[in-house]
């Protein structure tokens, strides 16, 4: 079976994570800040990879005056929660993205020429992945796939 190319969360399921953020902040003792709820609702909407200057371009975009050392705080307090997860794709620079607690995930292909970062989806891999822990007599918690290439537009 091919791979899916995936587009960003729909917006129920944006809005069902940062309703589980914000339940789960709560229960480890986090007030409500809105700087937080600001960078949660960024993640929400991507979906997928953002650097932390991506949050911070965006929030003050949209007249959102949050600090980049804010940002880099909630970044790190939702990381440690498991809320978020770190993506390296080589560029020196981390990437981010929300962890669905439905356990719903995608992988990425990264292009070497570009930068451009494209989510997918393979339910061939996700069943490679399972036989493979079958036969290895190991439980996966959870896995990370980067594919490196170039893109169709650098390919030309």
């Amino acid at each position: 079976m091919a791979a899916k190319v995936t587009t960003p969360a729909a917006p129920t399921a944006g809005m069902a994570w940062v309703e589980h953020v914000q339940a789960t902040l709560a229960a480890a003792g986090h007030r409500a800040s809105a700087p937080r709820t600001a960078v949660v609702e960024v993640l929400a909407r991507h979906g997928c990879v953002l650097t932390a200057r991506d949050v911070v371009s965006e929030l003050r975009g949209g007249g959102r005056e949050v600090g980049t050392a804010t940002v880099y705080r909630a970044l790190e307090l939702l990381e440690e929660l498991g809320l978020i997860q770190r993506l390296e794709v080589g560029e020196g620079t981390a990437r981010f993205e929300p962890v669905h607690p439905s356990g719903d995930h995608h992988h990425h292909f990264v292009c070497d020429t570009c930068g451009q970062v494209s989510p997918f989806e393979d339910t061939g891999v996700e069943r490679a992945i399972a036989r493979l822990a079958r036969r290895m007599d190991h439980q996966v918690g959870g896995h990370d796939i980067i594919l490196r290439g170039d893109c169709p537009a650098c390919v030309r």
